[in-house]
């Protein structure tokens, strides 16, 4: 008997252990009030981790701690120029392991918003499109254009079948519950005539036609066909109302818990009372889902910042660093648990408003059958108020709501926070002057000199400008224009001591400007205005002089409409004011020599430890100065 009773336990722990690895597929719809899931409106909170901005050793913990945090979905991007560099040559590995990012997600047990796009923005370099796209012929990004659609269909094909071959769609028994088409294509469709409509009609069609059995959103796109959602993005997405309200849920795919921040830009701040705010105010007028964007920012690695001038952290004051970002993920945590309590009178019944008297003031009720919700709402920015409602009288505080799960007792009011407000601070280091011999030995840095203009075998000439992108296909951030001019002992500036002024006209986003090997002068643009201008007094010898510039992109443009015909580099005109006896000379049409990218961009990665310089001291404001450190205590170089 014991041995057969043994043999049973061991059948049946067996039997627990398969049924555990089981999924079992999910029916995803919706209606007017909700996503629905297996027969079941929902209430969700959702936010996003872009795995590209994290490493892969880093996505089960702050899954995790999205899970902790009151997340019931994680919402990603899918970046079309990070998986496809090279046209039709694909890669998945890494960082770029999408399937395995979304399976972390399942085994935690929450939800995936695929937001494929492939069109993305989101910061990144070129709205994550590839720069291949812009050389095929004929094509026009993001409208009724064949060779664009061709191209667009067959990366979300791929990344759907993807998905499909590893059975990840709800509909398989996977957590994709939506995926997106086309993103926030409705704030610029204006821009391209009729024909924006009918190239968002194929979108939506074609989207659908790939069978992914859930659904599909566009997202700033109120005209969006009626086979898919269209939602909200913004801070504020309360007052918004979907189209086709009587058939289609209130969604929030981008609630902003920040900005993105900038190069030279001040640091953007969303407080968490405001987004808490937001965040109850959007549940209390009707919506059932919403994400933060982002939840935990990361880091834009390499060359994926887009831009132009867009930082490489991903900050957008989120509520997930390696840490916990307090008080705000504990605060919208506490947000999030009031919201579930009021779940199930959310989705049982429509919104009705109840009078409490006085101007920006709004009680909201839930109430079918045996349930009943509120939300007391003042969003006055300055006075807080006290309200009767139900007999009882509450104190609402300025710019706040009272979430109230049985319609009587308040559980959470968004202005008051109790978590502990445990906030980072960020240590700012400044560049110094000096470097003892001590402190260069110490710091573990050491240096190498990047050549003053033309320095590669692959230099080209042609007669006139080249604009910057169609010229090195962003391979590299940097372009070398390079001239020679001879000076002849006439030139009066030579005799009188005259100025002479180089003019340069540029696209941006940077440019530096040597003469005859030694820095002359620097122009950068902004995220607002890229474009550089530039007045530089030099000084000639008689003969021969060269004069090398060196144009930089800081990220490529990604917003706007037609924002891939946005370009960059030195467009003129290129003048000389004061040579040929004071007269002003263009240098435009002259034959200039170009070099695509740096010397260093290619030897330095592969090169010999050797080359490296250490030295009691490093090279102070010496431009074009590769630094490396090692072991750093964050003394840092001048260059």
């Amino acid at each position: 008997m014991k041995g057969s009773e043994l043999r049973i336990e061991v059948v049946v722990v067996l039997l627990l252990g398969v049924l555990a690895t089981v999924s079992y597929c999910a029916t995803v719809t919706y209606d007017h009030r909700a996503l629905v899931i297996d027969g079941k409106r929902r209430v969700l909170v959702s936010g996003s981790i872009h795995y590209p901005r994290s490493t892969p050793e880093m996505w089960p913990d702050l899954i995790q701690k999205s899970k902790d945090g009151g997340l019931d979905v994680i919402e990603t991007y899918v970046f079309w120029n990070f998986h496809e560099p090279v046209r039709g040559q694909y890669d998945f590995s890494g960082r770029k392991d999408l399937v395995q990012f979304v399976k972390i997600v399942a085994q935690a047990g929450l939800y995936v918003h695929l937001r494929i796009g492939p069109y993305v923005c989101a910061e990144w370099n070129y709205g994550g499109f590839p720069l291949w796209l812009h050389f095929i012929p004929g094509i026009q990004l993001r409208t009724d254009n064949e060779p664009f659609k061709a191209e667009m269909q067959r990366f979300t094909a791929k990344i759907v079948d993807m998905m499909k071959k590893e059975k990840l769609y709800a509909s398989q028994g996977g957590p994709i519950i939506l995926s997106q088409i086309e993103n926030e294509y409705g704030n610029i469709d204006k821009a391209y005539g009729p024909a924006a409509q009918t190239y968002i009609n194929w979108a939506a069609s074609m989207a659908v036609a790939l069978d992914t059995g859930v659904p599909w959103v566009m997202c700033q796109q109120d005209d969006a066909p009626a086979s898919v959602i269209s939602t909200c993005n913004g801070f504020y997405c309360d007052q918004w109302t979907p189209k086709l309200p009587d058939k289609r849920p209130k969604m929030w795919t981008e609630n902003w818990s920040g900005w993105f921040l900038s190069f030279g830009g001040a640091v953007p701040q969303r407080p968490v009372e405001d987004l808490a705010f937001a965040v109850a105010r959007f549940f209390q007028r009707g919506g059932t889902f919403q994400n933060y964007y982002m939840y935990h920012g990361g880091t834009n690695f390499g060359r994926s910042t887009g831009g132009p001038f867009i930082a490489t952290s991903m900050t957008m004051m989120h509520q997930l660093m390696r840490l916990l970002r307090q008080p705000k993920w504990g605060h919208l945590k506490d947000v999030h648990k009031a919201i579930k309590l009021c779940e199930e009178a959310i989705v049982a019944t429509d919104p009705k408003n109840v009078s409490v008297g006085g101007p920006n003031l709004e009680a909201t009720v839930y109430k079918t059958g045996s349930v009943c919700a509120a939300f007391l709402a003042n969003y006055d920015t300055k006075s807080d108020a006290t309200v009767t409602f139900n007999g009882n009288s509450y104190h609402l505080p300025a710019w706040s709501v009272s979430i109230l799960p049985d319609c009587k007792n308040v559980v959470l009011n968004t202005a008051k926070i109790n978590s502990a407000a445990m906030i980072p601070s960020f240590m700012h280091h400044s560049l110094i002057d000096d470097v003892d011999s001590s402190e260069a030995l110490g710091s573990g840095w050491s240096w190498i000199n990047e050549p003053v203009g033309i320095s590669k075998d692959d230099a080209f000439t042609r007669v006139g400008l080249l604009e910057q992108i169609n010229t090195t296909a962003d391979k590299s951030d940097y372009l070398w224009y390079s001239l020679s001019i001879d000076v002849t002992n006439s030139e009066t500036f030579l005799q009188d001591g005259s100025q002479t002024v180089l003019h340069v006209e540029s696209l941006g986003h940077a440019l530096h400007a040597f003469i005859n090997g030694k820095l002359a002068g620097s122009g950068i643009g902004n995220g607002n205005n890229a474009k550089v201008s530039v007045e530089i007094p030099v000084t000639f010898a008689s003969g021969k002089n060269t004069i090398d510039l060196l144009s930089l992109t800081v990220g490529l443009q990604n917003y706007g409409a037609f924002f891939d015909k946005t370009g960059a580099g030195i467009t003129g005109p290129i003048q000389l004011k004061g040579l040929k006896n004071g007269t002003t000379i263009d240098l435009s049409s002259q034959q200039w020599t170009y070099q695509i990218g740096l010397k260093g961009e290619d030897s330095l990665p592969s090169g010999s430890s050797s080359q490296w310089v250490s030295q009691p001291t490093l090279p102070k404001k010496q431009p074009l100065t590769w630094y490396k450190g090692q072991k750093l205590n964050l003394t840092l170089p001048t260059g």
